[in-house]
Formats: C-alpha cells, structure tokens, sequence
C-alpha cells in the first residue's frame, strides 16, 4: 500500500566520525529533503573531532597539550565546554574520572602509537595530581592554562559531546523527536511519533559478536556505555581494557565487564560510564546512588550478571 501525503516518513542518517560512525533516526513529512541537515549533522561531529582528537596532531587539544605550561591559551567554546564538565565530574568522582590521562593511555598503546614500555613505567611511577588540580579555565575570556605538565585525553567524554551536538543540530533544525547516536552511545530526543518512547540495545559484552542484552526505552535523555569488549590491546598474555585507572595509571584490570549510565545529556553520561567503571559494582554502586545516576553494571560471570542501579534500569527488558 502506498504512502498517504500525510503519513511521516522514516528518515535514516549516518556518517564517519570519531573512527566509527554517527547515526540519526527521526520522522518528517513526506517529501521533507534531509540533505541540509546531513551536511550540518557531519560538520558538527567534525568541528568535535577536529578540536578534541588526539589522533590529530593539529587539533585544538593537541596544541593546548603543547602549549607552554603557565601560558593562557585561547580554546573554542565548545572544547572549553568539555573541559568544564570533565573537571567537575573529576571532582565530583573523587579523581575516577581524570581528563588528564593523556601520557598514560598513549604509553599503553590507546593512541596513534603502538605500547611503549619506557612510557609505561613512567606513567605508573608518576606522582600524579588530578587535571581539576592543575587546570584553570577562563571560559569568560575562551581561554584555558596549565599550572604543571598535563597530557589531556578526552575519549571518555568526547564521544558522548559528539552526540550532543548532533542533538542540538537536530533542534536547530526544528526538529524535536529523533535518536541520535555515536557508535552505541545515544540520545532521545521527545518521543516516536507514536507516541512511544524510543528503544535502544543496551549491548552484551561479548567482543565476538554484536548482540543486545537488554532493551531500554529513552524520552529526553541519554546513555552511554563503558566496556572492556571493544576497545582493548594485547600486551604478552594479558587483554587490557583502555579504560584508565587514573590512581595506577595503568588499564583498569579485574572491573565490570561493561557499565551503562542514564543522564540528561550524553557527555555526562558518558563520562559517569567510565567513572564507574573504573570504581567497579559496589563503590560504584553507592556514588551512582548518591549523584542520582541510572546504572547497569553487567559483571563476567558464567551467565553476565546484571546489577541496575536506579529506577530505569529496574524496568530494562532482558
């Protein structure tokens, strides 16, 4: 049966980012052409990746990691946003969550260069500070300074701003019911045109294989997923998750096969992911409780063990 004029029709986007792939799904009446918007949609994740890549020697992040220590140095507002809000859940996290990772996950082969074990034993045996301790930001003047040798490494937050850039695009554009997301990190944004809140995988931790575990349904919020199934190097007998320990400044060894956290924006929830990964299901647990997160912890046990935290995990269809 054909399409009435005025029946929606599903709309499907998607580009490069980030190494993997951003994705938007929304309605619009028939006929509507997407092609303004995916132009907007790919220039906003870019604009994220172009100022927040390590794997760029040239972006904004980089050259601030370059930058004479001391020296105020003019950054883009929306790096300036990300550093904000990465120093304020560093605090709030008591240092589980450290922007200022840098050295650490390049010396452990997270970067553009394989492992190194001189940078490895200097990245364990260094007295660090925390990067909320050593970074003033002036975002008043779009300005930021260190106040000591600090390597910034934004990949568990930056991802998650990607996604919200997407978001805000999409309510730039006037629409305000659509699922956006980045390599499995995702917001909602209003409800399906149903009237339904939107459905999303929350994934398995299995590395041989994409496959869900459970399905959680999403209205105005976002989620985000840390793991030790996707990213991960190979060092002798040893797979090491790339989730940093910041207190070792080692890979988080013996944590949760994969944390997933519910927040308002995706940025947020993506860095709570990896502060509770790194905290693990009990310390974990009690900070998700006090900061009011939705969580699921999934542990590797013969059958994965499920451990919500919260009152939308509770309601998650396995």
């Amino acid at each position: 049966m054909s399409k009435t004029p005025t029946e929606p029709q599903r709309i499907a986007l998607n580009g490069p980012t980030m190494g993997a792939r951003w994705s938007v799904l929304f309605y619009a009446p028939s006929g509507y052409d997407p092609g303004v918007l995916a132009i907007a949609l790919q220039d906003a994740v870019a604009e994220v990746d172009n100022q927040m890549s390590t794997w760029k020697p040239d972006s904004a992040l980089m050259r601030f990691n370059a930058a004479p220590v001391g020296d105020w140095v003019a950054l883009p507002a929306h790096l300036l946003r990300v550093l904000g809000l990465g120093l304020r859940i560093g605090r709030a996290s008591g240092g589980a969550f450290d922007i200022g990772m840098g050295d650490a996950v390049q010396a452990w082969g997270f970067g553009p260069e394989a492992a190194n074990g001189e940078a490895i034993r200097a990245a364990l045996t260094r007295a660090r500070r925390p990067a909320h301790e050593l970074l003033d930001l002036a975002p008043e003047r779009g300005e930021a300074r260190k106040r000591a040798p600090l390597a910034l490494d934004l990949n568990g937050i930056a991802k998650g701003y990607g996604v919200d850039r997407l978001a805000e695009v999409m309510l730039e554009h006037g629409i305000t019911s659509a699922l956006v997301g980045i390599d499995g990190e995702m917001r909602a944004l209003g409800l399906r045109p149903d009237g339904a809140p939107w459905s999303v995988a929350v994934e398995a931790p299995d590395p041989a294989r994409r496959a869900p575990h459970s399905i959680l349904t999403l209205e105005d919020a976002a989620v985000a997923t840390s793991g030790d199934y996707r990213h991960w190097v190979d060092l002798g007998s040893q797979r090491l998750s790339h989730t940093m320990q910041p207190r070792r400044g080692a890979p988080v060894q013996g944590g949760p096969a994969s944390v997933s956290v519910v927040a308002r924006s995706c940025a947020e929830a993506d860095a709570w992911a990896t502060v509770l990964m790194v905290l693990g299901p009990e310390e974990g647990a009690r900070l998700a409780r006090r900061e009011g997160l939705d969580a699921l912890f999934l542990l590797r046990t013969p059958e994965i063990t499920a451990i919500p935290v919260g009152r939308l995990f509770g309601g998650v269809e396995a």
